[in-house]
């Protein structure tokens, strides 16, 4: 099926083409045109897409994701099929005029300022079924890559459009600028089917840089929608009027989020199952989810004292740190002074972004501004996470060092997104080396309604005790002299990762 139609007056024709029930396109509208009622207008996302009687993908998985990212979604359906979690039992496809109608029905009365084009290719299933003929796959190359604003394609995706293999890191590099040279401005070439990798890897290619967003892969079967949820997420950040690379990053970690939350869930008897979008009882709808809990899985948490001693700059540390696989990275600089510390911030969060790993800022949330850091993790004698809040916003993450039920109790209500809790063991980085053990450990994990790192003397000799408390809530652990008290920074991250692993 084709359609041929105009967006708007900042957009040419042109031709939508379906694989055989859904090809799915977002229109990302920013509202506001500088007119005295533009504060009444609200970020709103067209999709065109089919439905989805199973509700976990399609039009349905994009109205519930775009409400979870407070914008407006419209709709534009191009198919309406019959499935469920064991497959697709029959498409019907809308005709063409019909699709044509709906999408002028909604531009000629909802106004479109700004737009941006966003591109799903669905054009193989789970299975590995090729769903989109020849034809299929020339008008996406011709006609609407071309378009595109940012394409998403999956690995099999990327391997149909280009005709080639997609099955490793490198291979997605490739692909990604292979795929650029056919006119989106952006590409990411997500890596959810690479079974090999312990890591959910996606490529982010802008035209000049690589960006590699890695993160812990969340083991669960309901992952149904995930691809269709990602580029509405995409779209409902853009309409937002975020930045492409800063859309993608929040995207993903909604997704990794509600699936990490949704894990557990049963609907349906089938091999993949959806996952909850509103994450239920919307526990987290105070604030926007920026976080992913799965990021304190190794907390590396960088000291001044020791670097010296290594003889070794900030970066370096933080450099070796994720080489090794810390998946968030806090910098606990005390003894830098403002200047210093902010530039060191400032260069951290270059070599922590391409890799997708958080950087926080321990303390000092004026060098958090200053750097536009990912977030800030206060002690009990810091500024409360109240205010915190208040001043970094919604997005930033915020971190409570907890050693008691009543302290994680309140870093729920101040608004914070996790604590540290501990010291679980005796420690020479704290002045007051008072430990909690690995019961008070446990007692304030089953407190909380955050997720929690454990901090204190934790090691690659005893870390896999810590886990094996085996709390849900108990995410990772938060590391300083374990890894930056060493020779080889890297070398004793990926030791204690890999023990870490084993305890999954």
């Amino acid at each position: 099926m084709a359609f041929s139609g105009v967006l708007s007056s900042h957009f040419s024709f042109y031709k939508l083409s379906s694989s055989r029930y859904r090809t799915r396109t977002f229109v990302a509208i920013q509202g506001g045109d500088g007119s005295s009622d533009s504060k009444m207008k609200i970020p709103h996302v067209l999709t065109v897409a089919g439905s989805d009687s199973g509700a976990g993908a399609g039009i349905q998985a994009d109205l519930k994701a775009c409400a979870a990212r407070g914008v407006y979604c419209s709709t534009v359906i191009t198919a309406v099929t019959a499935q469920n979690t064991v497959g697709v039992q029959g498409v019907n496809i809308v005709p063409e005029d019909f699709v044509a109608v709906q999408l002028k029905s909604v531009l000629s009365d909802m106004q479109v300022d700004v737009a941006a084009l966003v591109v799903d290719p669905v054009m193989v299933s789970t299975s590995g079924d090729v769903l989109a003929g020849p034809s299929i796959v020339s008008g996406f190359r011709e006609d609407l890559l071309p378009m595109a604003d940012i394409v998403t394609p999956n690995v099999k995706e990327a391997s149909a459009l280009l005709g080639m293999q997609v099955a490793t890191v490198a291979d997605m590099r490739s692909a990604a600028k292979l795929l650029h040279n056919l006119g989106p401005r952006n590409v990411l070439v997500k890596g959810g089917d690479l079974h090999d990798s312990s890591d959910a890897i996606d490529i982010f290619f802008d035209g000049k840089d690589f960006y590699e967003l890695r993160s812990s892969r969340v083991k669960t079967r309901n992952t149904h929608g995930t691809g269709c949820s990602l580029a509405s997420c995409i779209a409902a950040e853009l309409a937002k009027g975020s930045p492409m690379l800063s859309a993608v990053k929040v995207a993903k970690r909604f997704i990794e989020t509600a699936l990490d939350y949704s894990k557990d869930l049963v609907i349906g008897n089938g091999p993949q199952g959806p996952f909850d979008h509103l994450l239920r009882l919307k526990n987290t709808s105070c604030r926007q989810e920026a976080f992913n809990p799965s990021d304190l899985f190794l907390y590396a948490v960088t000291d001044s004292g020791m670097n010296k001693k290594w003889g070794r700059s900030i970066t370096d540390a933080v450099k070796s740190a994720i080489e090794g696989g810390a998946t968030i990275i806090q910098l606990r600089e005390k003894d830098a002074d403002t200047g210093e510390f902010l530039e060191a911030a400032r260069a951290c969060l270059k070599i922590c972004r391409p890799h997708g790993v958080p950087l926080l800022v321990n303390d000092r949330i004026d060098v958090a501004l200053a750097c536009d850091a990912d977030g800030v993790h206060v002690g009990q004698s810091d500024m409360p996470a109240r205010v915190a809040r208040t001043l970094l916003g919604p997005e930033k993450i915020i971190g409570v060092s907890c050693k008691t039920p009543q302290h994680a109790q309140q870093a729920w209500i101040d608004g914070a997104d996790y604590i540290g809790c501990g010291g679980v063991y005796p420690t020479n980085t704290k002045a007051n080396n008072l430990t909690v053990g690995l019961d008070g450990l446990k007692t304030v994990c089953l407190s909380s309604k955050l997720p929690v790192a454990a901090i204190g003397g934790i090691g690659i000799s005893n870390a896999s005790d810590v886990m094996r408390l085996g709390v849900p809530n108990l995410k990772g652990v938060a590391v300083v002299s374990a890894l930056f008290d060493r020779e080889c920074v890297t070398t004793e991250t990926k030791k204690l990762h890999a023990v870490l692993t084993e305890m999954q």
